[in-house]
């Protein structure tokens, strides 16, 4: 099993809502040595299954604001945001799932990706494919980061999970 799960998350027929999509293809591609790599148009509840054994989760998604650079990636917490559908789920709901099931929380990071198209078409917009490129080059610099520092692994770091649901 590799340290870091990637999760693209999108609609590759929604023109760049399938930024996510597109950067897990890519991620298998260039990372396959370092990254087991999942595709989903949303989380579910049972993603929290998924992430128990990996030491990071990098939830890939677009979003609509255009930032400097064209991406960004922020810490992922645990939180408490269930939806009353067990098929919408944010990143910080699968990972306080994860806590309470399992008693520990990976390391977890969103990163975000601008797009500009979101009509019904199977292809990138020349903007969010620029993001995309400016992304990987990015991730790729992190991730050698990443495999430099010494494997921690987080079934020793536990993270007190407030408010447990019944």
């Amino acid at each position: 099993m590799k340290r870091f799960l990637v999760i693209g998350i999108g609609n590759s027929g929604r023109g760049d809502d399938g930024l996510g999509w597109k950067f897990a293809e890519r991620a298998e591609e260039m990372f396959h040595e370092s990254c087991d790599v999942e595709y989903r148009y949303q989380l579910q509840v049972e993603d929290a299954q998924l992430i128990e054994p990996y030491e990071a989760i990098i939830f890939v998604d677009a979003m609509q604001e255009a930032v400097e650079g064209g991406f960004s990636l922020k810490p992922c917490e645990p939180s408490h945001d269930y939806f009353f559908s067990t098929h919408i789920q944010s990143p910080g709901a699968i990972l306080s799932l994860a806590n309470f099931l399992y008693g520990k929380t990976a390391d977890a990071f969103l990163l975000s990706i601008s797009g500009v198209e979101w009509g019904m078409k199977l292809f990138l917009s020349e903007t969010a494919s620029a993001n995309l490129e400016a992304s990987l080059h990015f991730f790729d610099g992190w991730l050698r980061q990443r495999e430099a520092l010494s494997p921690v692994t987080q079934t020793q770091r536990k993270v007190p999970l407030q408010n447990k649901v019944a």
